[in-house]
């Protein structure tokens, strides 16, 4: 089959695209700005959907549901937060349409709302104003929300999975009796999305804090995992806030404490979206197609027949069956692809682009010997081994391909991450060889701001692991006493 993408050293956006749409993942919609993710990438982001939904009720969150539609009067009661939004808001006026006696459909200019309603961007705003009504004792305390949902955020320039008007999304809410205990939330669900990141997506990501002027809007902190990709930009991964009790004052959250005393509650706001599916492209695949960590391969395992005919097909379809039913008691998941109207060479090809972690092909003559043939799709060789104990080699191999994936992009984030100590080094670096660059900086937004308008490379974040060093800033040769990370990003 012809795959149509473009090499990823000739155009990296274009490489992306192409892969996005070939392999079946998603397509532009007919409403500007916004995707269909098709039935194979809504099936990794269902995984993706699993695996976090546990790992959230495993830490003591459930999950609730709140409106998409929320009152604008409710924004205007954060000043930093609608400030953060306001660009980017969908905005409802009216409740109707009407027939323009024409045969046209019209807004219907009688049907104005009273008070215009903003198409959800974040929860905060109608979570609290909810809040209000849950939480009156240090006995509500805490409470741990947690809500899958779809957001809109106007976006004038889109790209599948990165940036769309419309995605999908989970948004944590927590309310805390103490700053202490807020920050210890925070930070936890920072390394969870750190340990997911690591553990299921195979991607190596940074810990670390936002600067002042990379905070959410409305947060006092936002901490962040960031991600290499192969084109040395950086990917925000997932974010994890301490508001303080800028949402409670602003909606009136108090409860009563041990002491008998009115309080405002603490509390915390933490996210992952559909643009974990890009990073998952962007770090892994290459010129052929998506290369799938295994843990979150749809199909971890695909088995092809090679036959000549319907009584070779039926021998090698018997053998099958029984390995089907030994993989799947090991919870390895399957396909067998017996299609009798594409050659093996076309199959081979489309589960190659679709990033099938591991290819099982037999044939008569695989079945009179004992053998099958084994292809590797992150490392795309291939071997002939004996079928005696291929269940187990199986599963060990899903566990040595997702090490491999894993171990090959934390090399590459190493070889890409590079220490300066100058302002001419530092742009003549991230011209030359993109990447991660650590570097002095004095602290100041003024500082950070004139760097981002000088180059387009951003702090993404200081790292929590800093080690503390007397240094000057690589712009201002003030005193600094660490390095932080800068990186050109999406």
């Amino acid at each position: 089959m012809s795959k149509g993408i473009v090499s990823k050293d000739e155009d990296y956006s274009q490489w992306f695209n192409d892969l996005v749409v070939k392999a079946d993942l998603a397509e532009h919609s007919a409403v500007k700005g916004c995707m269909v993710i098709k039935p194979y990438g809504y099936s990794i982001w269902e995984k993706m959907q699993a695996v976090l939904d546990q790992m959230f009720k495993d830490t003591g969150h459930s999950n609730a549901y709140f409106p998409l539609f929320i009152p604008k009067s409710f924004f205007s009661k954060e000043a930093s937060h609608v400030e953060g939004f306001a660009k980017e808001c969908a905005v409802v006026t009216h409740y109707r349409l009407k027939n323009d006696g024409n045969g046209n459909i019209i807004v219907d200019e009688t049907a104005k709302l009273e008070e215009e309603l903003i198409v959800r961007p974040t929860s905060e705003t109608i979570i609290w104003n909810t809040y209000k009504g849950w939480i009156q004792s240090y006995r509500d305390l805490p409470l741990l929300i947690n809500q899958w949902a779809n957001v809109v955020r106007w976006e004038m320039r889109t790209r599948l999975f990165l940036r769309t008007t419309e995605f999908l999304w989970q948004e944590g809410h927590t309310a805390h009796a103490t700053p202490e205990e807020a920050i210890a939330e925070t930070e936890q669900m920072l390394h969870v999305y750190a340990d997911f990141a690591e553990n299921w997506l195979a991607l190596p990501v940074v810990r670390g804090k936002k600067t002042a002027n990379e905070r959410f809007a409305g947060a006092l902190d936002t901490y962040c995992i960031e991600a290499l990709m192969q084109d040395g930009k950086a990917l925000q991964a997932g974010t994890s806030h301490f508001l303080g009790q800028n949402f409670a004052k602003a909606f009136d959250v108090k409860f009563t404490s041990k002491e008998g005393k009115q309080e405002f509650v603490w509390a915390t706001s933490w996210g992952v979206s559909t643009r974990l599916m890009g990073a998952l492209v962007m770090a892994h695949s290459d010129d052929s197609g998506l290369v799938l960590p295994p843990k979150l391969a749809p199909i971890q395992v695909v088995i092809v027949p090679i036959f000549r005919s319907d009584e070779e097909l039926a021998q090698i379809s018997e053998y099958v069956a029984t390995l089907s039913k030994e993989l799947k008691s090991k919870n390895i998941r399957i396909k067998y692809d017996n299609r009798d109207t594409q050659r093996p060479g076309f199959k081979f090809a489309e589960y190659e682009l679709k990033g099938i972690p591991l290819r099982v092909a037999i044939g008569g003559r695989d079945l009179a010997n004992g053998t099958v043939e084994l292809a590797r799709r992150d490392t795309k060789t291939k071997e002939t081994v004996q079928q005696e104990g291929l269940t187990d080699l199986i599963e060990n191999l899903l566990v040595e391909i997702q090490d491999n994936i894993f171990q090959k992009a934390f090399k590459f984030r190493a070889e890409n991450t590079r220490e300066v100590d100058t302002y001419e080094d530092f742009k003549r670096t991230l011209d030359e060889t993109p990447g991660f660059i650590s570097a002095h900086w004095d602290g100041t937004p003024e500082t950070e701001e004139r760097i981002k308008q000088e180059t387009k490379a951003t702090i993404r974040c200081i790292p929590l692991d800093n080690k503390q060093e007397a240094g000057t800033c690589i712009l201002t040769g003030k005193p600094s006493t660490q390095r932080v990370l800068f990186a050109r990003a999406y």
